[in-house]
């Protein structure tokens, strides 16, 4: 499979990273050309702002709307910078074209409809305007090819994708999980797509913007799309991921930026997929055994033995039929639980005899 793409045309495309910048909301003229203003002279050359906001409740601000758009025109003008905000319908598309907006995106509870995404196909066909789509909200990443293709099929050729992670109801490190791997075998298998990483809404936290930056570019992607605020802790969505842009340009200038190699289906590539597959299954095998340790805790205080004999035989043979499907072998799914159990059993004997 293969999109018809070409470059994204856009100023700052010829060197890595290319750099998208502003604050999650435009919330006031003031507010989004005081911003501008700063990063412009820290040398960002696309500025961003989102003028229509989903929600996930209703009751939040969810926009100024059409009027945020003549404030991204007066940025444009007096800074020179392109501008760029989210699009979620096609009524959204027609605002923002009429407004000259340079750069769209769109945001990942769209890209998880595909009603939704013909529709912004259908609005944008025969546009020629640079269309980044963030990836699903869910770990799919046939979905999120699935929106490319049909923006690339409505004939948007200059189209490029943004990792912003993917949502958990768990809480953990990230607001949404990185899972790396998924946008490293996107780039394998559409190797001439632009991929944007978005630490802000990856990492839901300013200090972890940092080192999520370098994580990107150590890992092949090709720019950032980083939320910037002239005063982040007043913002009135995502306050805590935002920085300012002093502190953007600090980010940036202390970027290592690697040789990217020139085969994506290099062995290294690959290599870098199976490290962040292993990093997960260790998360989860940590978390599996301290439910293991509270299952232990649990049978000290009622005095049970710690080896449940028809347990132990109802989790191999579940879990080896669960591995032949997946295309692995029964023989190894045993030797795998098997190795599981017998630490479980070792972390259990701990608790009960402490």
């Amino acid at each position: 499979m293969s999109l018809e793409l070409q470059p994204l045309g856009l100023l700052a495309e010829t060197k890595r990273p290319l750099v998208i910048a502003g604050p999650c909301s435009a919330e006031t003229e003031e507010q989004v050309l005081t911003t501008a203003r700063e990063l412009a002279t820290y040398g960002c050359k696309i500025f961003r702002a989102g003028i229509w906001k989903p929600r996930t409740k209703p009751g939040g601000f969810e926009g100024v709307g059409v009027e945020g758009l003549e404030w991204l025109k007066k940025v444009k003008e007096e800074t020179g910078m392109l501008i760029s905000t989210e699009v979620a319908t096609p009524a959204h598309v027609e605002a923002a074209l009429a407004a000259g907006i340079d750069l769209i995106w769109i945001g990942a509870r769209t890209t998880a409809n595909p009603f939704a995404m013909q529709d912004l196909a259908d609005a944008l066909k025969g546009v020629d305007v640079p269309v980044l789509v963030k990836n699903p909200v869910n770990p799919d990443l046939e979905l999120w090819i699935g929106a490319l293709e049909r923006l690339n099929n409505a004939g948007v050729k200059r189209l490029g994708a943004i990792h912003r992670g993917f949502s958990t109801y768990e809480k953990k490190l990230y607001r949404n999980l990185p899972m790396w791997h998924i946008a490293i075998e996107l780039k394998r298998r559409l190797p001439n797509l632009p991929i944007i990483c978005d630490p802000s809404h990856i990492g839901g936290r300013r200090d972890l913007i940092a080192p999520l930056c370098q994580q990107a570019m150590d890992l092949g992607l090709d720019g950032l799309i980083v939320e910037s605020h002239c005063t982040p802790d007043c913002a009135w969505s995502d306050a805590s991921q935002q920085v300012t842009p002093d502190v953007l340009d600090f980010i940036l200038d202390k970027l290592v930026i690697r040789t990217i190699a020139q085969s994506t289906e290099s062995l290294s590539t690959l290599r870098r997929q199976i490290d962040e597959m292993d990093n997960s299954i260790i998360e989860l095998l940590a978390k599996r055994m301290r439910v293991c340790r509270e299952i232990g805790q649990y049978k000290k205080e009622n005095n049970l033995t710690v080896v449940q004999s028809a347990r132990y035989t109802e989790v191999v043979d579940k879990r080896g039929a669960q591995g032949v499907l997946c295309g692995m072998s029964a023989d190894f799914m045993k030797t795998v639980f098997e190795a599981i159990h017998e630490e479980s059993v070792r972390q259990q004997l701990e608790i009960i005899n402490k």
